[in-house]
């Protein structure tokens, strides 16, 4: 172990991982409804059902042994979080083939933005796509997956974001144009939790996005090293996340006043990475800032034209600790991490468990 982290920091993370639903007693199970909105940090497989896309080994070769259409070594926040309920993993809305909608739905798509609002699969699509399935289920009345009340207590879920201040920065856009943008992007948010809750939604849980300017993928490409911070994440980067954060903060507090009978739970997604990455070796991991399925080596170990999944790129021994899988969605284990913290309350804002909006 790198950093001295030790055997005994090595079994507290798979402690963490593997114990991770009896964290929470939860009163779900069966009872559990959720739709998630969101991009690849908690697309379970649509994007690969929607365009077919092959995805290959070793994607998935955690837990699942196999690639699901995660963009992930194993399990994502998103998965973790339902196991919290004891409720079944989400299954994408695209996937035609097996898929089991009792328990709600995913229509989080890899690469989702929410603007342009009319480009598949932006938020404005996915939620366009949420109204199609509940009519659907309704008009099917005892044959459709979801019946009235089950929409009624739903938890819709929205986790997007991050590819929109990516593609700011991807643009070559000045700093403060970026943070210029902002506000139409939070915009996007607001008519998407709005819409839902016009259609009968109540229980809204939303993420924040995480710390941007810690991943590979974007280190890699960047050249001026007096950007970087004492753990050499991108400031920029970094303060343009704070920025949107504290603007879909204070979006949420508008809502919570203005939609009375609403819960809107926002949650520090940012600080929970940000965390992780500052003390990488207290939670057990070996690097922090280095992908584990990449190329180039050190200190990345991404390169844009061979990317996981490439049969040049190597991937690094099972049992590794890296935060980071493939230089830009996160491995199983900072996963569980995550989703351990947030079962705390501690960084959500009202501070309620996860399993509030099906507990009678």
């Amino acid at each position: 172990m790198g950093g001295g982290g030790g055997l005994g920091l090595c079994l507290t993370l798979l402690v963490v991982i593997y114990s991770l639903p009896a964290l929470v007693e939860s009163a779900c199970g069966s009872n559990a409804v959720v739709f998630n909105f969101g991009d690849s940090n908690s697309d379970t497989g649509g994007f690969v059902a929607g365009l077919g896309s092959p995805i290959s080994l070793p994607e998935g070769r955690v837990f699942f042994h196999r690639p699901t259409g995660r963009y992930c070594d194993g399990r994502l926040i998103l998965d973790f979080l339902c196991e919290s309920l004891k409720t079944n993993y989400l299954s994408p809305y695209l996937e035609s083939l097996g898929s089991d909608f009792r328990n709600g739905a995913n229509f989080a798509i890899a690469g989702s933005t929410t603007l342009p609002p009319n480009v598949p699969f932006s938020l404005h699509i996915q939620v366009n796509q949420f109204l199609r399935f509940k009519s659907r289920s309704l008009e099917l009345n005892a044959r459709g997956p979801i019946n009235e009340e089950g929409f009624r207590k739903a938890l819709y879920a929205i986790d997007i974001g991050q590819n929109d201040l990516s593609a700011f920065f991807d643009a070559n856009l000045p700093y403060d144009q970026v943070i210029q943008k902002i506000p139409i992007v939070i915009s996007e948010i607001k008519t998407a939790i709005k819409t839902l809750y016009d259609n009968g939604g109540k229980n809204f849980w939303i993420h924040n996005t995480g710390p941007l300017g810690c991943l590979p993928v974007k280190l890699s490409l960047w050249k001026d090293n007096s950007s970087l911070d004492q753990y050499g994440c991108l400031m920029p980067f970094n303060n343009a996340a704070k920025e949107f954060n504290a603007q879909l903060g204070a979006l949420c507090d508008e809502l919570r006043s203005e939609l009375k009978d609403a819960t809107i739970v926002y949650t520090d997604i940012f600080t929970i990475k940000y965390d992780i990455i500052a003390n990488h070796t207290t939670y057990g991991f070996e690097s922090s800032l280095m992908a584990c399925c990449g190329y180039g080596g050190p200190p990345y170990n991404f390169n844009l034209n061979i990317t996981c999944g490439n049969p040049a790129c190597p991937v690094c021994p099972e049992g590794s600790k890296y935060v980071s899988w493939d230089g830009v969605h996160y491995a199983e284990a900072a996963n569980a991490i995550v989703a351990s913290k947030i079962l705390t309350t501690e960084y959500s804002k009202p501070k309620v468990r996860f399993d509030y909006f099906c507990i009678a």
